[in-house]
């Protein structure tokens, strides 16, 4: 149904009224411009002339007041102003250089002769020796009046003033004419908006008939009705669009299935995706929801239709919808899982459903899973960040020691040495710290081989504290005062191990508990077997770890003490390494810990028993 047109917003108003609106414009321009110029021409063609008739009047009235005799003075100045009654002069006065009236024009007020002008112009003219003139309205005539008052100066000396002329001209006929022009100008302007009108009326109707059928067609179209045509009128801008809109009619048909079509695709591919997937209306209330966006936000399906999007990411706190969709970026969400597990970290990318339009219909949003991710590069950050912080710290000392030498230390015997020393140790922590590094390296990327034999797990291990009771029992350790005590079991136990990498783990605890161990500390070396597994456990009496630390140890470069640590040359990597090497035998270690009691450490190796003569 084609809903009627008021007459004041139609076609046919309102192409009349921008014709009259734009003649009245350009008119009311050329008009003012016009009358402007015209009247400054006739008030300066005006003014021009009175300037002439006062330098005039001042030329003959000149040598009358040098006379020294009031009487001819008067007569003769009379005689000139005989010239200058009726016209356009009002009022003409010649006086003299001490005020007084020596001449007038007007008949009627010869008895002003000889009195002393009243005039302030005229005071002010022969006290400052300057001209004046101003227009003003003398209401007793009812017409605009032009004043001038003219400085007399002596011929023989110019400095003396020895007289005046004042000169009232009637400038009204100049505005008279002007407003003559003003009135043939409105007659015309007048007649050309008439004229305008009725060809605009013509032209209007000429322009809406077509629109008027394009709008008929195009309603058709929207209703779903395209064998309808326009009638084209000629091969003008309106006859293209009219042929255009008959071709639109042709086409949306098909680009209507074909639209659907590709809606109908996209349900089915947003239900399927094995990425979260959640599609809106144009108010952000959710419409399709598939199953892994259910699970990776951990809510019903029933709930989440037809709800707001933002309450189900939980970002109704912190974002608007309308925040939403002019966001370019993606989101992360953090969503906090039940039952203890681990929470979740989810990209969110959305996607903006338009029209050619532009019409906003709604919005997808795709939610990726990438907990995994995060945390491998928060490894990654936070291990790149350790590994310079471990090596800037010795590089830092190498290179004070060494400009310290550069500056001369080197010629102190006493000094030097140590210096050199100091050089010496920070190199050998870098190098060990590279050198576990390229180990951990090479286990993560899986290029580590075993080279695995069968040895006696109680024999390694009594080699290995065989070393370390030599060290405790000689050099710097010797006052230390360190017992190492041995409780193993009787069995032989024989595994399947790499003894250098076996023993390269050992090691690391070994020396740990040797240097937070306080003196005259005892290291308790266990050995012992369970139904599966060879378990060793080395137990020191040092400082213990914090409970909150305990499940940290094992990460690269964490330090429970990181100055302590570094005192000692650690390098933050050797339970790093022993627990990746432990892992490759298909083994674990693990600690428990007493504050200011000690750290007890564990290794556990596959085992499989089997009897002597087996191995016989």
């Amino acid at each position: 149904m084609i809903k009627k047109i008021k007459w004041r917003n139609s076609i046919h108003f309102k192409i009349p009224m921008l014709f009259i609106f734009l003649l009245l414009v350009s008119l009311q321009i050329i008009g003012a411009y016009f009358i402007r110029q015209l009247e400054s021409d006739l008030i300066s063609n005006f003014d021009s002339q009175m300037s002439l008739n006062v330098r005039f009047l001042e030329n003959s009235v000149t040598p009358v007041l040098e006379s020294e005799n009031q009487e001819e003075i008067n007569l003769a100045t009379q005689n000139v102003l005989r010239d200058y009654i009726g016209g356009d002069f009002l009022e003409v006065q010649v006086i003299d250089a001490k005020g007084y009236i020596v001449g007038i024009n007007d008949q009627t007020r010869q008895s002003m002769v000889g009195t002393k002008s009243t005039d302030r112009d005229v005071q002010q003219s022969l006290l400052l020796e300057s001209d004046r003139k101003y227009q003003y309205l003398d209401e007793e005539r009812n017409s605009r009046v032009l004043k001038t008052v003219s400085s007399i100066f002596s011929p023989t000396n110019p400095d003396e003033i020895i007289g005046a002329v004042m000169m009232e001209s009637n400038i009204e006929v100049v505005y008279t004419q002007i407003s003559e022009v003003v009135q043939i100008l409105v007659s015309a302007s007048a007649v050309a908006v008439v004229i305008t009108i009725f060809l605009a009326i013509i032209i209007s109707q000429g322009v809406a008939r077509p629109i008027a059928e394009m709008r008929t067609q195009t309603l058709a179209i929207a209703q779903g009705n395209y064998s309808g045509k326009i009638r084209i009128y000629g091969n003008d801008e309106m006859g293209q669009l009219a042929e255009t809109i008959n071709d639109l009619a042709l086409k949306v048909k098909d680009a209507q299935e074909t639209t659907e079509a590709e809606r109908q695709r996209l349900d089915s591919v947003l239900k399927h995706m094995s990425d979260g997937v959640i599609a809106t209306d144009r108010r952000g209330r959710v419409m399709i929801i598939n199953n892994r966006a259910v699970e990776l936000l951990g809510i019903n399906q029933e709930d989440a239709v037809g709800k707001s999007i933002m309450k189900v990411l939980n970002l109704d706190k912190t974002f608007t919808f309308r925040h939403l969709l002019e966001k370019d970026d993606e989101l992360i969400l953090h969503v906090e899982n039940e039952d203890d597990k681990e929470d979740s970290t989810l990209q969110g990318e959305f996607s903006i459903i338009q029209r050619e339009t532009g019409f906003i219909s709604g919005v997808v949003c795709v939610l990726t899973d990438i907990t995994e991710q995060e945390k491998i590069e928060q490894e990654r950050r936070n291990f790149v960040s350790n590994v310079s912080h471990e090596l800037r710290t010795p590089l830092t000392s190498v290179k004070s020691y060494t400009e310290s030498l550069q500056e001369g230390a080197w010629k102190n015997p006493e000094i030097a040495p140590s210096f050199l020393k100091v050089i010496a140790t920070e190199t050998e922590r870098m190098i060990r710290m590279v050198s576990d590094l390229l180990h951990l390296s090479r286990m993560d990327q899986g290029n580590m081989e075993l080279e695995k034999e069968y040895i006696s797990i109680n024999d390694l291990l009594s080699h290995i504290l065989d070393r370390f009771d030599m060290m405790v029992q000689s050099g710097a350790l010797r006052d230390k005062n360190y017992q190492i005590v041995r409780d193993f079991t009787k069995r032989t136990l024989w595994v399947d191990v790499d003894q250098d990498k076996i023993t390269q783990v050992i090691d690391n605890i070994m020396n740990n508990a040797l240097k937070y161990s306080p003196e005259g500390g005892t290291i308790t070396c266990r050995l012992m077997e369970t139904h599966n597994s060879v378990v060793m456990s080395i137990t020191d009496e040092g400082m213990g770890i914090p409970r909150k630390d305990l499940s940290h140890i094992f990460e690269r470069f964490y330090r429970v003490d990181r100055a302590r640590a570094r005192s000692m040359g650690g390098t933050g990597l050797g339970l790093a390494i022993s627990k990746e090497v432990l892992l490759l035998h298909g083994g674990r270690i693990w600690a428990t810990s007493l504050e200011n009691k000690g750290s007890t450490f564990f290794i556990s190796l596959p085992y499989v028993s089997f009897e002597e003569e087996e191995w016989s």
